[in-house]
């Protein structure tokens, strides 16, 4: 599990590789919309301001929060990728993102289990919160639904429902580029944002 500075110091090298480039050329190939002085980042249900240079972050609400160390990392390792491209449509499991084995527990343990444990038995409580948080429903399962977290990072969420008989169960689903993207690391905690923020929206 890494510790808190662990992120700052990801977080730092990071920055220092995006200070290498112009700021049109990572709204370009990021998607995200120009800002006065930045780049505009919806990511769940917020709206973040990337300040450039110096690539702060903070928080476009009437009543802003502190932007979490976890989601800036992910949000510049993002940023970062030089390969960014449009998703295929065709969708892989975790285990088939190239080095994801040795991270597997890691999200079975942040976004599949918490998904199964919450929603297993209370499907309109994700249906709810996924439309609260702009999911758009797919034919999967007893309940799917597919959100764009990034301009280029499509995921779809599946979930069956529980009964006495059989558990629930549930799959999560990237496109096959995700890869060239983020690390399989960070692809964990993204799901597991997604999974928490759901959690959270259905209370």
């Amino acid at each position: 599990m890494p510790r808190i500075d662990d992120y700052y110091n990801a977080a730092k090298i990071a920055i220092e590789a995006l200070s290498l480039e112009s700021a049109k050329e990572i709204q370009r190939r990021s998607g995200f919309e120009p800002d006065a002085d930045g780049i505009r980042v919806p990511f769940l249900n917020r709206t973040y301001r990337i300040a450039i240079p110096g690539f702060t972050f903070s928080d476009t609400a009437s009543e802003p929060k502190d932007v979490p160390i976890q989601e800036q990392v992910l949000i510049l390792h993002y940023l970062q990728a030089g390969g960014l491209q449009f998703p295929t449509g065709n969708w892989i499991a975790y285990r088939e993102i190239q080095g994801a084995s040795f991270y597997f527990s890691a999200f079975v343990k942040r976004a599949i289990d918490p998904l199964k444990n919450t929603f297993g038995s209370d499907i309109q409580g994700l249906v709810k919160a996924a439309e609260r948080l702009g999911g758009q429903a797919i034919s999967a399962g007893d309940a799917g639904f597919e959100f764009r977290l990034l301009p280029r990072i499509p995921i779809q969420l599946i979930l069956w429902e529980g009964d006495a008989e059989f558990p629930p169960e549930a799959n999560i689903l990237f496109d096959e580029t995700i890869g060239d993207i983020l690390s399989p690391e960070d692809v964990a905690w993204l799901a597991g944002m997604l999974v928490y923020r759901l959690m959270a929206l259905s209370r």
